[in-house]
């Protein structure tokens, strides 16, 4: 009986020494943490602009939603398109948990396509969420060339597609579009900025482009006027619609898919995307720092001030991406060299490569 009691009494411990381990940081220590610290931002850009506003608009968000109320400064680190900013957290930053970075998605791409200047590896980094990742990119074409269906624009030879610079977002998903759908002989026309594309494609010196619906909804004429006909649009993530009736009913990118390398080119070019603008912390962080850090990132983002704030600031929507869900979109970017040579086609300026 009295051997029974005492391994009872042994197990009774081991049980509480378990759940000790295992249970989350108390409110005191968690708060004991960051009480009187000073967490640096680290943003791969230059002060004044859209990514700033984004970053300002979090912040006191996450200041609230953290135990012990830490300081939050911006330090700007602009140049190689978030490469330096990327560097510098992989590499010089302390890993203690003060110092995280908002560095816009392009320091993903960079790595995963191979592009000079890396020195990080994007498997290794904590991601933290990102503030904007759901959207949709809409190829439309002028009604005055009378191509109101897939049908008619397959058919069709020669369309002049037109972009920005060689390599912008806009013009590699124009010609993304153009390759997926299969178009004949089409023709792109680059330089324009993203106001004299529209221009240009009114006036019938483009025929077609890609755009997001925030920038065709601005234009309340071309919707009630019929004066463009929609072709297709790309869904980031996929089944997800701008909640606007103009949209509903377009067919998806996803329907032109028909190889695997076309599969592939998708979830690339959707999770480049999907990412948004990543919060991330160096290599090696504390893990009650990363837990603490995740939980209010969590708050943050879904916090309704927060989605106020981005409203006000910026004019434009939250839609956040959580860190699960951003850490589960890199590793699933393929990373096979016949993607990466493809992708960089589509991105140049070169023909479009076979289906």
């Amino acid at each position: 009986m009295a051997k029974q009691k005492s391994r009872s009494q042994r197990v009774v411990k081991i049980a509480l020494a378990v759940i000790t381990l295992t249970w989350p940081p108390p409110v005191r220590a968690q708060t004991a943490y960051y009480k009187s610290k000073t967490i640096t931002m680290v943003q791969g850009r230059a002060p004044g602009g859209q990514g700033d506003i984004r970053v300002r608009a979090l912040l006191p968000i996450l200041q609230k939603n953290l135990p012990g109320n830490p300081t939050i400064v911006s330090e700007y680190m602009d140049g190689g398109g978030g490469r330096k900013a990327a560097n510098h957290l992989f590499r010089v930053a302390r890993p203690d948990g003060l110092t995280i970075g908002n560095i816009g998605e392009g320091f993903v791409s960079s790595a995963v396509l191979g592009e000079g200047g890396v020195q990080y590896d994007i498997d290794k980094f904590i991601y933290l969420g990102a503030g904007s990742s759901q959207t949709n990119y809409v190829f439309y074409t002028r009604s005055q060339l009378g191509l109101n269906s897939v049908e008619k624009l397959r058919a069709a030879s020669g369309i002049r597609v037109g972009g920005q610079t060689v390599g912008h977002s806009i013009y590699f998903v124009g010609r993304l579009f153009t390759w997926l759908m299969e178009l004949k002989e089409p023709r792109f026309v680059p330089g324009y900025s993203g106001p004299d594309l529209d221009a240009a494609l009114l006036q019938g010196e483009i025929d077609a482009r890609a755009s997001v619906p925030d920038d065709i909804t601005r234009r309340g004429e071309w919707l009630e006027k019929g004066m463009v006909h929609w072709q297709a649009l790309f869904e980031i993530p996929r089944g997800y619609r701008v909640p606007h009736p103009a949209f509903s009913k377009i067919i998806s990118l996803d329907t032109f898919a028909r190889t695997d390398r076309g599969r592939k080119m998708l979830i690339m070019a959707r999770n480049f995307r999907l990412i948004g603008v990543p919060y991330i912390l160096p290599p090696g962080s504390p893990p009650e720092a990363v837990e603490i850090l995740k939980s209010a990132f969590r708050k943050s983002l879904s916090d309704p001030e927060f989605h106020a704030n981005m409203k006000k600031l910026t004019g434009g929507a939250a839609a956040p991406l959580m860190p699960e869900e951003q850490e589960r979109a890199i590793r699933e970017i393929p990373r096979e060299p016949e993607t990466v040579e493809t992708y960089k086609k589509i991105a140049g300026a070169e023909p479009l490569p076979p289906l």
